[in-house]
């Protein structure tokens, strides 16, 4: 593989555009219909944190691969986690008061 002196970075791009592109869909999907009624608040939180560790190993590295996918994944993770925060929120503010709970 001497004649082929970044094709790590060449495999690294690819698995990147892979897992980053089919995560897009899914963070379409949920921006569109606003339904973040499947996600865990807690699961989403720690993939979030987990993809913003994963770009700074990525700049330590100085590798492209992981710099570019997690930057890219992390700001759809982000909107995706601040669209159920916002959507729980609404949610509850719908809702009113609890019962028993107002007296107002």
């Amino acid at each position: 593989m001497n004649d082929l002196p970044f094709w790590h970075d060449w495999v690294g791009f690819a698995a990147a555009t892979l897992t980053t592109a089919s995560f897009l869909p899914q963070a379409l999907l949920t921006l569109r219909t606003r339904d973040v009624s499947g996600i865990s608040l807690g699961m989403y939180g720690a993939f979030t944190v987990g993809v913003a560790l994963w770009l700074v190993f990525g700049l330590y590295l100085g590798s492209w691969p992981i710099i570019v996918s997690n930057v890219v994944t992390l700001g759809l993770a982000t909107v995706i986690l601040w669209t159920k925060v916002s959507v729980e929120r609404e949610r509850r503010r719908a809702a009113g008061p609890r019962a028993g709970g107002d007296y107002s």
